[in-house]
This record gives C-alpha cells, structure tokens and sequence, in this order.
C-alpha cells in the first residue's frame, strides 16, 4: 500500500516559495522542501526542517496517525540557522543552530545545541554558555555522541570548554578543549564524562553511554594544528585510555574509528587497501585484532551505514557507475532488494533512520528522473506508505537520463563522467554543452539527481560532469597529489571532456561552455588559462581564484598550517591561480559569489574580477549579501540561474 500525506507536502510547498511552473528556473533553484527529517523514537511522529525566505528554515511535526502537521520553531536564515533536529524522546527534540557572524575582516562559524518540546516550549541551551570573561570566543557549541535511548530526555554530549580570565576571584573557569557530558535536556543539569582536553577533538560513543574512543590532536612546533590525529581506546568497564592507531588528515594514511559496536566489541575504522580506502572491524579487548570488512578492487568505501537509536552499523557505501551499498545485516540486505522490485523506477534507496525497536524505517527512493521520495515501511504490517517529496515543484516535470560514460584523456587514460542530455533526447549530435566539473577538490560526482545539469539540460544544453584525476573515491593513484598541486592533470582531464564533446559531434566548437562552483569554478576559469580557445563562456560560482590568497584566508586560523601543505609551494602555485594568468583568458566570465563566503571569501572573486578588467577582458561579479558558499538561498538559485542561462545563450550565440 503507497499514499501521501497531503498535509505534510502542502506545508513543504507553501513554505518553499511561489514557484512559477513556466519559469524553470525558479522550479529548479528552490531549495529542497525537506532539508532534514527523523522518526520519533515510537514511530508516530516526524520531524523535519522546511525551508522559509532566504536561508531560513522551520522545524515542523508530522503526525503520522492522521497526517497533521505543526510548526514548531523557526531561523530567519540570517541571525541564526537551523542545520537539523532529531528526537531525544518522543516529546523533545535536539537541534543545531548555527550563523556566519562577520567583523568586516573576518567571517566567523558559530554554533550551538539546542533542546526544545516538540511544540516549540521550553528551549534550553546544551552548549557551554558563554562568558563575559572568557579568554577566547567560544565558536563551536559541540554535538550529541549518544542519544542514550533508554534514559528518555538525556544525552552524551561534547562540549568545547573556554578558559576564563577574572581578576580576585577563585570562580572563574579554568577548563580548556572539548569534553563530555551527560545533558538533562529538560532541566540542563550535567554530568561530567570526559575531562575536557585541550588536544582533543573527537570522541565516539558504544550506543549504550560509554565513552570508548577519543582523537586527539597537537599542535605542531609553530603552533598550528597538526596533520596527525592520535586515538586512544578503552576496554570494556575500563577508563584506561589505550594507543588505538593514528591518522593523517592530509594524506588519509592509518586508521580512521568511525563507530564502536558494543555487542561485538570492536570499532569500524577505515584505513587503506592497495591505496583504496576499505573497512575495517578492530578488536577493543585488548589485541586490537584487525578484521577487513568491506573493499572494492575499483573504488574507495565511502562511509557507513548506521540504522537505530544507537547507530548499530549494518553496511558500507561506495560508488562505481552509480552509488551502491554493501549491506551485513542480512535482514536489511533482503529488504533492500524487495523495496528495489517494489520501486523499480527508483534504484537509489536510503534507509534515513527507524523507530526504536527498529519496526518502523524512514527511507528515501530516488533516482537521476525523480529527485526523491520519503517513505515509511511498517515491518510488523508489511507496510509501505509513501509521506513527501524532496522536490514537489518538479512533479510531473520530464526530467534528463544520467548517462555513465567515458573518455580518454590526452594521455590516454579513461575518465568516468556523466552526461545529461535534454528530456526526450535520444542524441547529443549538435547541441549546445557544458562541460561541469565537480567541487572539492576532494570530492565525486554521483549518479542521480542534480538540480544544476538538470535545470541546463531543461533548458536545451547537453552536461557532461567528468570525474578527473584529483577527484576523491579512486584511490591514492586517482586523486594523486590533489587538484591543486596536481592541476595540470586535473584541469587537462576537464579540458579533454570538453574536446570529447566536440569530437563526438555533441557540440557545435562555438557552443561549448563551461560551469563549476567551488573547486569547479576554479576549474571553469583555470582550464581557459591551460586553452584559452576551447570555452566560449565561462561561469564561476564561489570560484578559488588565487592559491596564494587561498592559504592566506587561513592565516589567522588552527588549520593554516593544513590548508598550507594541502595547496604546497612553488612554481604551481602561481601558475595554477586564474588571478595570476587572467590575461591568458579570452571567454566572457560570468561569477556568483555570497559576502559571507568562509570556505572561499568573496576576495578571490573580486581580485579575479579586477585583474580580468585590467587585462581588458569581458567580466562580470554577482554578490550575494549575507549569503554563504552553499546559496542557500532560493531567490538567489532562481537568480543565479536565470542569469547564467541567459549569459550563456548571449556568449554562444543561441
């Protein structure tokens, strides 16, 4: 049995905004109508975030009984967002809450834990409080480690503690670093758990309240973060800290704890395997015994999957042609494959999260044609029914087939890649394309639905988003020294997927464009610089526009250091900054960028702006005020892409 809550879709699409059906871009650039969503711990309820105007979002309830739905709380978007909420008990619920806070030299990240009844009453603050006399801001207000099923309101928290500094007073608070607590979330009363330590940075629970691994990790000599983390285990009713193994953020060697599993006692990690990433079980009794769960002979394991209350780890994830999961739960493994009959036309099935007892599952069913569905599956009644839509303004609107393929790049290795032709389209030969590459650096593209070669290909181009060498998911060998230090290889695959589109005949050499955001839109503006002739239009969103300025944006930061080595020194760093070579670029350049930009600051697009006009080059920069690297924002998606398609038919001469 299948059907909709009516209720919960007409909330979703009332608060996403008037979409105009003739307007595509509108359609497309609307943010999802649910940004976040969980099942209350008996089944009855859920929650979820929808968006509202700008950044903002609202917290509603799902009933599940008769399918109404209440708002609970809200973020204006600006002040203070919200990044999610899950349920603590079946009345109560614990949200992040996060805002990008500005000087005028600095944008600053900063969060906090919230707790709140599920109709809205009673908000209390999880997150150490600040202090007028703290030595430092406190930026990161922590997270739940543990949901402590059984304790009905209370949690397993990390929280970052700041020293204070008060003058004839034995009051002040002198702890320092990230620690643990056990939270009341009604009456906020704590318990210590974990001495806060000044090095560390991670803790993981077992499920059932006990702390069993912790990273730490120290400085290096100049006094920056260092690049190695160091975890340290318990045994079972010990408070001993053990060596566990170490891990190395910049070049991902060693062992990586993602989750303890408490029956079977051991840890999953990741760690590589013939320069793939693969899953391991270790042994925390004490020998530390090293067991391969999970590896592909082609891909890198990307995650895990987590299902219940307590996080029980039930499979892996990892992505050839399409995303796949490698189930170990031989019940969820069977179910999977039965949903997959059940709804053949969406072959990208997600279980989201379940009720306590694991009866009732949230899941999501999608593919690269339907954005996606959320579903309830009832084990006890054999029961399916179908709840809401991630996009309901694109119902019943034809979508673009996501095609794996392949080409070879100058040196005659084979690059995956994904093409997108316009809806009914059976042949690319002579249309306009767009060849799009992925952020990152450290990143993939997957198949399925995407908002952006979709909205392009609804409007007539064909998208080809190619995987590059310095793309993550491949292995050491693929992703080589990074898409910065390894440019040159990176941006020669982008440009060689733009030549692959040309000689197949897909497009016309002066209807060939190109659009990236983030790492992709350095690639748009670097691979004009390696071939000045081959793009005739350029579109940059958030675009890293200068590798020297890049590394500086960290300067006054722990990570400066890791950002430093991560993009390195010499010759390549000037050469591969589009700001440095923008007289090399012949193709009009079109760029978005929002002023509260902390991953790329706008800086990077306003000196690429300035020297493009300086080189006597066609330019222009939109800014976006008080929005972030993400745009969330559907106003400014709508803008953005109204803009590019018209930038782009002008520049190709469609």
């Amino acid at each position: 049995m299948i059907f909709r809550l009516l209720v919960g879709v007409a909330v979703v699409a009332l608060t996403a905004g008037s979409a105009d059906a003739a307007d595509p871009a509108e359609q497309f650039g609307v943010r999802e109508s649910v940004e976040a969503i969980r099942l209350s711990p008996d089944g009855s309820k859920l929650a979820y975030l929808a968006p509202t105007s700008r950044q903002g979002s609202a917290l509603y309830i799902i009933d599940l009984k008769n399918g109404q739905s209440r708002l609970t709380t809200s973020a204006d978007g600006d002040t203070q967002r919200l990044s999610g909420c899950s349920w603590v008990s079946n009345a109560r619920l614990v949200c992040s809450v996060y805002a990008m806070i500005s000087d005028g030299d600095e944008i600053y990240p900063v969060s906090r834990v919230i707790a709140v009844n599920e109709d809205g009453s009673s908000v209390k603050m999880l997150s150490d409080r600040d202090s007028f006399y703290s030595k430092t801001a406190n930026l990161y207000g922590g997270s739940v480690i543990d949901w402590l099923p059984d304790a009905n309101g209370a949690v397993l928290m990390s929280r970052n503690f700041v020293p204070e500094q008060r003058q004839n007073t034995r009051l002040e608070k002198k702890e320092r670093g990230l620690g643990v607590d056990r939270i009341d979330t009604m009456s906020q009363s704590s318990q210590r758990v974990e001495t806060p330590r000044p090095n560390a940075v991670e803790y993981i629970s077992d499920g059932r309240g006990n702390v069993r691994i912790m990273g730490t990790q120290a400085p290096n000599a100049s006094g920056y973060t260092g690049r190695t983390v160091n975890y340290f285990y318990r045994a079972k009713a010990s408070r001993e800290w053990k060596p566990f193994g170490t891990y190395n953020v910049l070049t991902r060697d060693g062992l990586n704890p993602y989750a303890v599993d408490a029956d079977l006692d051991v840890a999953y990690a990741i760690e590589k395997t013939d320069g793939r990433d693969a899953l391991y079980k270790v042994s925390l009794d004490g020998s530390l015994k090293k067991e391969l769960v999970f590896s592909h002979p082609q891909v890198d394991v990307g995650g895990i999957l987590r299902i219940g209350r307590r996080g029980r780890v039930v499979g892996a994830t990892y992505a050839t042609e399409k995303p796949e999961a490698a189930f170990f739960d031989p019940q969820l493994k069977g179910l999977a494959a039965s949903l997959g009959k059940v709804l053949p036309g969406l072959p990208l099935i997600r279980f989201v999260d379940s009720s306590a007892d694991e009866n009732k599952l949230l899941l999501w069913a999608g593919s690269d044609t339907d954005p996606g569905r959320y579903y309830i599956y009832d084990k006890a009644a054999r029961k399916l029914d179908e709840i809401m839509l991630s996009r309901p303004q694109l119902e019943g609107v034809k979508l673009a087939s996501v095609k794996p393929v392949s080409y070879k790049a100058a040196d005659g290795t084979s690059i995956p890649a994904y093409l997108t032709l316009p809806p009914g389209k059976e042949s690319a030969k002579g249309l306009p394309a767009l060849v799009m590459p992925h952020g990152g650096p450290g990143a993939r593209d997957e198949w399925g639905f995407d908002w952006l070669s979709q909205y392009f290909a609804n409007r007539g181009y064909a998208v080809l988003q190619p995987n590059f060498r310095g793309s993550a998911g491949y292995g050491d060998a693929w992703f080589q020294k990074n898409g910065f230090q390894s440019w040159r290889t990176a941006i020669g695959d982008v440009n060689d997927a733009g030549r692959w589109l040309v000689a197949q005949g897909v497009a016309d050499p002066a209807k060939l464009g190109i659009f990236g955001w983030s790492y992709g839109g350095y690639a748009a503006l670097q691979s004009s610089v390696l071939d000045p002739t081959l793009y005739k239009a350029i579109v940059a969103v958030a675009p890293v526009t200068d590798l020297d300025l890049l590394k500086e944006e960290s300067r006054g930061w722990t990570n400066f250091a890791l950002v430093r080595d991560f993009i390195g020194s010499g010759p390549h760093v000037r050469e591969g900054s589009p700001a440095q070579n923008a007289s090399s670029i012949k193709a009009p350049v079109l760029m978005f960028h929002g002023t509260l930009d902390r991953n790329v600051g706008i800086r990077e697009s306003q000196l690429m702006k300035n020297r493009l006009q300086d080189a006597g080059k066609k330019v222009v920069l939109v800014e976006y005020q008080k929005l972030d690297h993400y745009l969330e924002d559907s106003a400014a998606r709508t803008d953005m892409l109204r803009r590019s398609d018209a930038f782009l038919k002008s520049s190709l001469g469609l």
